[in-house]
């Protein structure tokens, strides 16, 4: 072969490497670091794991039947609250996420054999769990969490398999998905899945306590925190990098659960996260609403106390993200009389007499009920009054040992210059700064919360 011939070669053969590089580069970037990756440590199969077994049902369960176990860890993966639709019949799907590329609904996951899954194998179960293919092999999205389900183990998917196949069997086809294209293309999600469903089973890290595994098992894994917790990227997948440093999902905001002192739940005792996640308050930092509350209510509280301060233990070790748009420390009591504090917003202020002063008073600390105190909360410390508007619009219901708070639902009552107005007296009041929400945004936050 020629001199010329050879440099033209060697010139090309360069390319292609410097190109593979570049493209292996970019890949490595947009997809991230692994959910465990933060910890370091050796990690083992769970066969080779030495110590308890931080997969399955608490100890108290382990004799139990399958169905038993199934309905535990069913729960614990929260599946009615997103296959629910609001009115429907439980487990039944219909489920609208509102995507800001269309709306998608969830999937009848009773054991009909006609709309739901009655005639799934094991096998074709496990699929789509835990790779997002359903029996007729096309595609699921990520709406469906199983790149988080992707680390439970075959039993646990079996178990809850068992669980919902003993549910009664509930004819309902889901409405059709309205995507637009190319979102509406399943096929697509092919690539989608090589690049971000790791499809890999949970592996001990013998560098960390039982306690600690058996807590990222439950967050990774059944409870699949990070999929609201955290931010996602380009292509909608979970930003690594970012880890429970907070996002805002289906017009909610998921706060930031990183051990950040400052805007992260570093501050918070243990006693406040154990009471936050198995009753939905902490005295000091809020009453859980929306997904939370929904979180709350249809799986952390079934969680057997091991298993929730298993969950604290994991959230602890998390590394501290801070969240720049969130401010460093809550805004003190508001003073008791409405002729003092904020008085920006006249419009708000007398929406918030008419309908809101009895329950939460005009210092913010509710004499009704501990549930309804404004002072320290997350919600009306956000600049962007997410959940506040979301509140308002659609209320919220919390059941503690301590009380139980029942706040009906605003949105029918005010218009969307009513709302905002009121938002924006309320987080001016109780919170760091006021608000400057629009009614423009308050009817999107309608749409996007709505199902």
């Amino acid at each position: 072969m020629s001199r010329p011939a050879n440099r033209l070669q060697g010139i090309v053969t360069a390319i292609v490497v410097v190109g593979i590089a570049a493209i292996g580069a970019v890949v490595w970037f947009i997809r991230g670091p692994s959910p465990l990756a933060f910890a370091g440590g050796s990690k083992v199969a769970l066969a080779d794991y030495q110590d308890a077994n931080p997969t399955g049902v608490p100890a108290a369960l382990a004799q139990a039947d399958q169905v038993t176990r199934g309905e535990y860890l069913a729960r614990a993966a929260d599946c009615a609250a997103c296959h629910t639709a609001p009115g429907g019949k439980p487990l039944a799907g219909g489920f609208g996420f509102q995507l800001p590329f269309g709306t998608l609904y969830s999937t009848n996951i009773t054991s009909d054999k006609d709309t739901g899954i009655g005639n799934y194998t094991d096998a074709e179960f496990i699929a789509a769990v835990r790779q997002g293919i359903r029996r007729d092999g096309a595609r699921l999205y990520p709406a469906m969490p199983y790149t988080s389900y992707s680390y439970l183990s075959d039993a646990d998917v079996l178990a809850i398999k068992a669980y919902l196949f003993n549910r009664p069997a509930v004819h309902a086809p889901a409405p059709a998905n309205s995507l637009s294209f190319p979102f509406d293309q399943r096929w697509a999600m092919i690539g989608w899945d090589m690049l971000f469903n790791r499809d890999t089973r949970f592996a001990p890290n013998t560098a960390q306590s039982p306690q600690w595994n058996r807590g990222a098992y439950l967050v990774e894994a059944l409870a699949h925190c990070g999929e609201c917790h955290t931010p996602r990227n380009v292509a909608f997948a979970l930003d690594g990098r970012n880890k429970f440093a907070g996002a805002v999902t289906a017009g909610w905001r998921a706060f930031n659960i990183t051990s950040d002192q400052a805007t992260g739940i570093g501050s918070w005792t243990d006693a406040d996260l154990v009471a936050y996640l198995a009753a939905g308050h902490a005295t000091g930092h809020g009453t859980a609403s929306g997904p939370m509350g929904e979180a709350v209510d249809n799986s952390f509280r079934y969680l057997v106390p091991d298993d929730i301060n298993a969950v604290v233990a994991y959230l602890r070790s998390v590394p501290a993200i801070a969240s720049p748009d969130q401010p460093a420390t809550p805004a003190p009591v508001a003073p008791a009389s409405h002729r003092d504090g904020v008085m920006a917003d006249a419009r708000g202020k007398v929406v918030f007499e008419g309908a809101c002063v009895s329950c939460h008073g005009w210092s913010g600390e509710s004499l009704v009920s501990p549930l309804a105190t404004l002072t320290g909360s997350a919600a009306v410390n956000d600049p962007s009054a997410v959940n506040v508007a979301q509140i308002v619009i659609s209320g919220t219901r919390r059941s503690t040992p301590d009380g139980a708070l029942s706040m009906p639902a605003f949105g029918n009552a005010y218009s969307d210059t009513e709302i905002a107005a009121l938002v924006n007296y309320v987080t001016g009041r109780f919170g760091r700064s006021a608000s400057r929400i629009t009614p423009q945004e308050v009817a999107e936050l309608r749409k996007q919360g709505s199902n």
